[in-house]
């Protein structure tokens, strides 16, 4: 049951940060007007604050529990979506700001639900028996979140006039790029706050962490 709650929230956050990943290279050049040059650089900034996040929200997982943690990290990427609400044409300063700030929420998804997911286990007392079945299940989501990420934003940028690269339909590209993302993110934080996670969720790498 614990596990089932988890995937849910899993599935909900994994799927709203891939959607801005499908859509970033149609929103750099017909929202933004931006080069390919400065799309890749957007990219790696990005990545490379997903990686120097990690570190960062292990140490407040320490300190406020990895659910804390993982609820803080939604509502700051939840934030920098919103800012990117705001942009338009010639706004290149403003979206490397949304990277990073995303960036920096990323390293929260990349550390914390996997800890939780080592917390469930040792909850179920399924610990040197079933991780096999519940990593592999694990994994398969987040592949599964990927492929509604395409299935979900495409298909609704089609149906509200977008077509890349010949203007129109920008604002509907926005809001699929930021506003979707955070209604999914914020449905992801109400199931983690509801969810009936273990009241201690030990980790390797983050003792002393709890789910609360």
């Amino acid at each position: 049951r614990h596990f089932r709650w988890l995937l849910a929230a899993f599935v909900l956050n994994g799927v709203a940060t891939a959607i801005p990943a499908t859509l970033v290279l149609f929103f750099v050049r017909d929202v933004l007007g931006a080069s390919e040059s400065q799309a890749a650089g957007f990219l790696v900034a990005y990545f490379l604050c997903g990686a120097l996040g990690m570190p960062l929200w292990v140490w407040i997982a320490k300190r406020a529990g990895l659910r804390n943690a993982w609820l803080l990290g939604m509502a700051f990427a939840v934030l920098a979506f919103a800012w990117a609400l705001a942009l338009s044409r010639g706004d290149t300063t403003g979206f490397l700001a949304v990277c990073v700030l995303t960036g920096l929420a990323l390293g929260a998804d990349l550390a914390l639900p996997s800890a939780l997911l080592a917390g469930v286990i040792d909850d179920a007392g399924h610990r040197g028996r079933h991780e096999g079945t519940y990593f592999g299940v694990w994994n398969l989501a987040t592949k599964l979140n990927l492929a509604l990420a395409a299935g979900i934003g495409l298909p609704l940028l089609a149906a509200l006039g977008y077509v890349p690269g010949r203007g129109g339909g920008t604002v509907a590209l926005g809001l699929a790029y930021a506003a979707l993302p955070s209604a999914l993110k914020l449905a992801a934080g109400l199931v983690v706050l509801l969810a009936p996670l273990p009241e201690a969720t030990p980790s390797p790498g983050l003792s002393g962490g709890t789910s609360r």
